[in-house]
């Protein structure tokens, strides 16, 4: 195959900014210049030899940008795009949806001798071609779709304006507008229409801030690729489409809009989340033939469970059950109401086990199946579990969670060819055993992932696609008694109140007044150890064994006592006692630059004994590295 662009290859493309679909694109090869990665995707100039256009690859590329594949001053075939304008700038963006790679890096960048005057001529040439073989097309449909003796009386628009105006709404948008696959959606993009599953649906929250009232509610949305996105809707939007969006339904959506997702809140693994608002355009696919997206699976092994406690973050785990036991009813705090539970012992590889916790629906459904069938050991496959801290680790289900028995994927073969020719035999432990946040003092978790506090401020990328945990022996050396270390919550569900209209304060979270409050740590403070010094927030529990009493006995202590000198003064004895941490890193985005926040998981105090032997165990290590 001749090494070379396709000519007038941009002309050809800026003629045709959206085709209709990947078969009425001619044959495109460009050269790709200036290859470079701006944010999470990968930018370039797409170049034909006479012109040169801004583009960006899409998300699924990245891995053969990385290996090598795809390389700046190489050749690859564009199959599928859209040509977007670029917002407050008279630029268009090429958005490479399906491309296949033609050459590895050439030489030289090509470049075609073009005389001036003929530019605009070679400009106006494909886009002629192009109309003239799509309206070739078009004429062809009309015969083809209808009887003989109509093709005299009737043009081809007219009969297809015929069969748009017969069909259901779902079926023309089908028809007029091409469905983009999800993986493709980008915020560059302008019209788009995707074809999707509604997989979960939240329920409709209200919020109340200083702008006025609300509601709210999420979505997540599968293609038949089986890529997530999540959506949310506020207000007009919310009540339009809450009652329309039935879970397991088909939907054509359009008119969205996207932004780059908040990795601290977002549910689904994707790089963008969308907006739906009461312009949005959203049809059920009903009269036609629709699709099972494809469940895709993120399995964590059970032994790396630990990073995850009581992180935003849920998992996916495959296993082995070892036992089930009976549905138990748990009466909830909030309305005193009876929520069926069913906890399971799963097992994996890595012979660690793990309590999974059903409720709800999949406590008497799915959860009954497995207790009918538990002697025979069977594999499941759970999707979006919350991590927690209970005996340890713990996983429980959520509204969106789901569970495979005996799936036919790869996993699920060679983890029953392991339990049958070894894993049975095998013995499990748990691995709450070794990750137990603490017994009583915390000091069990306290001596592993130990580090510096350099190790951590000199890494700026820690915790930057997941929360990063490690365990610290440091002293508090500052806390500023000037900050605002507590905050008004709920006695019943501890979330922030706000003073009510006359008396009493308001809680959004459980909808009620109550005459009392709660104070609750929210406390920053600096801490120390022999090689560097970092700033950390604590919240109550940990600010409490940190301080040495409740918020309410300190601001007791600053304010009905007037004592300014005695709550000081509890500050300072605060200072300069030893503690084990366990910290969790993340990173946080404050006015676009990215920044380190540390956060105090646990704290106890320093057991001698544990760490010493701790000390002589580093001390082994250094004398026999091996």
């Amino acid at each position: 195959m001749a090494k070379s662009v396709s000519q007038d290859a941009i002309s050809t493309i800026l003629a045709n900014p959206s085709p209709d679909s990947s078969s009425d694109i001619p044959e495109i090869i460009v050269q790709v210049l200036d290859l470079k990665l701006t944010g999470n995707r990968y930018t370039f100039n797409a170049s034909d030899g006479k012109m040169k256009l801004r583009a960006i690859f899409p998300s699924n590329m990245s891995s053969e940008i990385i290996t090598g594949s795809v390389q700046n001053k190489g050749l690859v075939r564009i199959l599928d795009y859209t040509l977007n304008d670029i917002p407050n700038k008279s630029e268009k963006y090429l958005i490479v949806t399906k491309c296949e790679v033609v050459s590895p890096a050439l030489e030289t960048e090509i470049k075609a001798e073009v005389e001036t005057e003929e530019h605009d001529t070679v400009l106006k040439k494909p886009k002629l071609e192009y109309e003239a073989r799509y309206e070739a097309k078009a004429d062809v449909s009309g015969i083809i779709l209808k009887p003989k003796q109509e093709i005299v009386s009737k043009s081809a628009a007219q009969i297809v304006h015929e069969q748009r105006a017969n069909m259901a709404p779902s079926s023309r948008m089908a028809m007029t507008r091409r469905v983009h696959p999800l993986v493709s959606l980008n915020p560059y993009q302008g019209n788009w229409m995707i074809k999707v599953r509604l997989t979960s649906k939240g329920n409709m929250r209200t919020y109340k801030n200083a702008r006025g009232e609300g509601c709210v509610f999420n979505v997540e949305l599968t293609d038949e690729d089986g890529t997530q996105i999540q959506a949310t809707m506020f207000n007009e939007a919310a009540r339009k489409f809450y009652e329309k969006f039935q879970l397991g339904k088909v939907y054509y959506i359009s008119r969205g809009t996207l932004k780059v997702a908040n990795k601290q809140f977002k549910t689904v693994q994707n790089d963008y989340e969308m907006a739906l608002n009461e312009n949005s355009v959203v049809e059920e696919a009903s009269n036609e033939e629709t699709f099972i997206p494809e469940t895709k699976f993120n399995f964590v092994p059970i032994d790396q469970l630990g990073p995850y406690v009581n992180g935003r973050e849920l998992v996916d785990i495959i296993g082995v059950i070892q036992s089930v036991n009976p549905v138990s009813n748990i009466k909830r705090r909030i309305d005193n109401e009876n929520i069926p539970k069913r906890d399971l012992i799963v097992a994996d590889e890595t012979k660690k086990t793990v309590v999974v916790s059903l409720w709800n629906e999949l406590a008497n459904n799915v959860g009954q199946e497995l207790f009918d069938n538990a002697d025979k050991s069977p594999i499941v496959a759970i999707k979006s579990l919350k991590v927690g801290d209970f005996q340890g680790v713990s996983l429980s289900t959520l509204g969106k969670s789901s569970v495979m028995i005996n799936p036919d994927i790869p996993e699920a073969k060679k983890l029953r060819s392991w339990y049958d020719s070894e894993g049975k035999g095998s013995s499990m432990a748990s691995i709450g055993l070794g990750l137990s946040p603490s017994s009583k003092t915390g000091a069990r978790s306290m001596y592993t992932d130990r580090v510096s506090l350099t190790h951590i401020t000199s890494n700026p990328s820690l915790g930057d696609e997941k929360p990063a945990f490690f365990s610290i022996k440091a002293f508090v050396s500052l806390i500023r008694p000037e900050q605002a270390m507590w905050y008004r919550a709920c006695k019943t569900c501890n979330k922030k109140v706000t003073e009510a209209v006359g008396s009493g304060y308001w809680c959004e979270g459980c909808q009620k007044n109550d005459e009392e409050c709660n104070l609750r740590y929210i406390m920053v403070s600096k801490i120390s150890d022999t090689r560097g010094e970092a700033w950390v927030s604590a919240f109550n529990e940990e600010a409490e064994k940190i301080v040495g009493c409740s918020a309410d006995e300190l601001d007791k202590l600053k304010s009905e006592q007037g004592d300014i000198d005695g709550y000081q003064q509890k500050l300072k004895e605060a200072t300069w006692v030893p503690h084990l941490f366990k910290v969790s890193v993340t990173q946080n985005e404050y006015n676009n630059e990215k920044r380190q926040r540390i956060t105090v998981k646990a704290v106890a105090p320093i057991n001698f004994a544990e760490e010493s032997r701790f000390l002589l165990e580093e001390i082994k290590k250094m004398r026999n590295p091996q």
